[in-house]
């Protein structure tokens, strides 16, 4: 398909969303966008794998980043698109509408009709989201591209009902291991129930209570909770082994060097095993390009409660926001859908933000009060 980014942004999301692009399978719309995106004489153009990164180079002093993925979960009965009405709002229904390719649609349109913006923009268009960390995109040009990643604020266009997300907490799964010794149940003084071991791990996590902490003015909220229990032999067996798993989110003030640490000690004396663990992504709010930007969408900064890929960012220096059209709880459901109003309101705003006057910086100001000179 040849996509039309020069044109009615909601025609060129149905078309987006028409695509088949389930994760492992993104070539035919990584191809389109490629396409698109070569057409443009003001972008420098890269392509790994299904991945592209579309860069600015006009030497301005910010650099900002603009991301999103271009896989989807599997299709349940909801391609191709078509549009609905529902008390007055008008919607595009259709797989990745909302997850996240109304985002997707926004940050292609802002690639091909910002020619000329006020900040260096890098746009990153990657595969593989919606999978395991392994495969996706985005990591693999953190881990391999850095230099392609550089900049002072990266927005990401996950759902977000067009309102500023600002980082995210992170994550870490552990795994409470508790043994026993196995018997008939007719004898259980014979065993050691492993079970019953769990209790003690219970009663920390009822007793927990949970941090909150400020950054940039915004309130993260964390959380330990137990979220599977494993355990059981038979009927008629005492069991040797019980598995509690946690998940702790924490405020992206915490490595996870320290969330580890923290959940260890939380559960000391017992066998403690971290399976998966995941930074959070600071806000960086106080950035000058963040600054603009919370002033040109006049919206209230929210902080991310979970994980996306703005975490990335962090890894590498840089903070991040969450910003795109459609509900984020629609994501992945049959019904999904965006309201087209975000879509053309959140192209709007960025459109706006990219060509925003950047105010120069005071030479002066780098060099203290004393060397400022004297009018005479």
């Amino acid at each position: 398909m040849v996509l039309d980014p020069a044109g009615d942004i909601v025609t060129l999301l149905g078309q987006l969303v028409d695509i088949p692009s389930e994760s492992l399978d993104e070539g035919a719309i990584a191809d389109a966008i490629e396409a698109a995106l070569l057409e443009c004489e003001h972008l420098a153009v890269h392509r790994e794998g299904h991945t592209l990164v579309a860069r600015t180079d006009f030497g301005h002093r910010d650099r900002v980043l603009i991301c999103g993925h271009i896989d989807t979960v599997p299709e349940a009965h909801n391609l191709p698109h078509f549009i609905e009405v529902v008390d007055g709002e008008e919607r595009l229904v259709g797989l990745g509408s909302c997850d996240m390719k109304g985002g997707l649609a926004v940050a292609l349109a802002l690639a091909v009709n910002v020619p000329e913006p006020t900040r260096d923009v890098t746009y990153v268009f990657y595969e593989a989201e919606e999978i395991e960390a392994q495969y996706n995109g985005l990591k693999r040009l953190a881990d391999t591209r850095p230099d392609l990643l550089t900049g002072d604020f990266a927005v990401l266009m996950e759902p977000s009902d067009a309102g500023v997300e600002a980082g995210c907490q992170g994550t870490l799964r552990a795994e409470i291991h508790l043994s026993g010794r196995r018997s008939h149940s007719a004898r259980s003084w014979l065993g050691s129930n492993a079970i019953h071991e769990a209790a003690d791990v219970l009663v920390r996590l009822a007793d927990y209570q949970p941090a909150r902490v400020v950054i940039d003015g915004l309130e993260y909220r964390e959380g330990l909770n137990a979220v599977a229990i494993a355990g059981g032999v038979a009927g008629n067996v005492i069991p040797d082994e019980c598995t509690v798993t946690v998940n702790y989110r924490f405020a992206p003030s915490l490595t996870t060097d320290l969330a580890i640490a923290h959940v260890q000690a939380i559960f000391e004396g017992f066998d403690v095993r971290v399976v998966d663990v995941a930074p959070g992504a600071l806000p960086g709010l106080s950035q000058p390009a963040a600054e603009t930007f919370l002033g040109v969408t006049n919206s209230t900064p929210r902080p991310k409660f979970g994980w996306t890929d703005v975490s990335r960012f962090t890894a590498l220096g840089i903070p991040a926001v969450n910003y795109g059209p459609g509900d984020p709880s629609l994501a992945h459901t049959r019904e999904e859908y965006v309201p087209t109003s975000q879509v053309r309101s959140t192209y709007e705003v960025m459109h706006t933000w990219l060509e925003a006057q950047v105010e120069a910086p005071n030479p002066w100001d780098s060099l203290g009060p004393d060397s400022r000179p004297t009018r005479r």
